[in-house]
């Protein structure tokens, strides 16, 4: 289960690594489009963005849907829950340790003796 959550974490940064692919989850976070119209944007063949999508779609990001000839694509916002997670552990481990460090600074400051107006050391 944890290599199944590890693998999919990764599958994700994999998808957001890219900056094609995150434009393409800002557009579909605007409602559902077509891999052409997600290519648009882009100097790409269709091709290129269905490779694109592929990485969306294997981090469980978007969902491809077939209607007729039209592929359709949704986004699943899901998999960003566990990727907030990870990355929120890591703030708070950061904003801990910067907090020690604000109060060993402020201490260390408390302990200085002030020095005289006018004197410039």
């Amino acid at each position: 289960m944890v290599e199944l959550n590890a693998a999919r974490l990764d599958a994700v940064f994999h998808a957001l690594g890219d900056a094609t692919r995150r434009q393409m989850l800002r557009d579909l976070a605007g409602g559902e489009r077509s891999v052409g119209q997600l290519a648009e944007p882009f100097a790409m063949s269709l091709a290129a963005a269905s490779k694109h999508i592929k990485a969306l779609e294997t981090a469980g990001l978007i969902r491809r849907e077939v209607r007729g000839r039209t592929h359709l694509c949704r986004l699943d916002p899901g998999p960003l829950a566990g990727a907030h997670g990870w990355l929120a552990f890591y703030e708070k481990f950061w904003t801990d340790r910067l907090d020690v460090l604000e109060r060993l600074l402020r201490a260390e400051d408390a302990a200085k003796p002030p020095t005289p107006a006018g004197d410039d050391r």
